[in-house]
Order: C-alpha cells, then structure tokens, then sequence
C-alpha cells in the first residue's frame, strides 16, 4: 500500500526526472535502496555521474525544500554515492551530488524548482 507521504515523495521524484531530463541529463536509476539508505536519482550530466536529493515542499510544510538537506543526510548521500560508485565501475568516475528543491504553491502547483549543483561536497 502506498502512502500519502510516498505518493507525494513519487511525484517530486517524477518531476525532478523530468525537469533534469529537459537539462540533458540522462536518469539512470531511480529510487535506489541500500541499508545505508536510498539515493532518489542517479543521472549522467555530461561525463559526470550525479547523485540526485529530491525535496518537494508544501505551503504547509515547515521550512523550505533547500533547508531539508541536513548535515546527517549529506554524510549519508556520500555514502550512498561511494557505496555505488564502487559497484558500477561502467559509469563516469567523476561525480556530484546535486539537490532538486521543488516548493508548491498553496494550490498544488508547481511553484519553484531549484537544482543546485555540488549541494554536497567532500
């Protein structure tokens, strides 16, 4: 069963894949789960592989998309894209890890996407 919080999660993961794409970036992977936990989109920009955060924000939400990207979550992220970098030695070596912030307007739409590249480094 899904939940409302994964629908809404699907839909910002959907919307980033499609705003990424229209940049030229090619997704390969969606929703990659790991024990250390999961990457919402791997792409390659270029010859740069990137690992991809999507945070969608309500009007409701308590703070705005770009401040989700916590000190924990960014340590995990670079776990997550070594861990995967050494299992598919096919792909580009050079990488990043980016953010795509989305923020809705109070009546669902689609209010602001932002895409910031290198949102981690290290």
């Amino acid at each position: 069963m899904t939940t409302p919080r994964r629908r809404i999660g699907d839909a910002g993961e959907r919307l980033a894949a499609e705003y990424l794409e229209r940049r030229g970036h090619r997704v390969i992977a969606r929703n990659v789960r790991r024990r250390e936990g999961e990457i919402d989109l791997v792409t390659v920009d270029g010859d740069t592989l990137v690992f991809v955060e999507v945070k969608l924000r309500r009007p409701r939400d308590f703070g705005r998309a770009v401040e989700a990207l916590t000190a924990a979550k960014r340590r995990r992220l670079q776990t997550l894209a070594e861990a995967y970098t050494a299992e598919h030695p096919e792909l580009p070596r050079t990488q990043r890890i980016d953010l795509v912030a989305i923020e809705l307007a109070a009546d669902g739409s689609v209010g602001d996407v932002r895409h910031i590249e290198s949102a981690v480094e290290g």
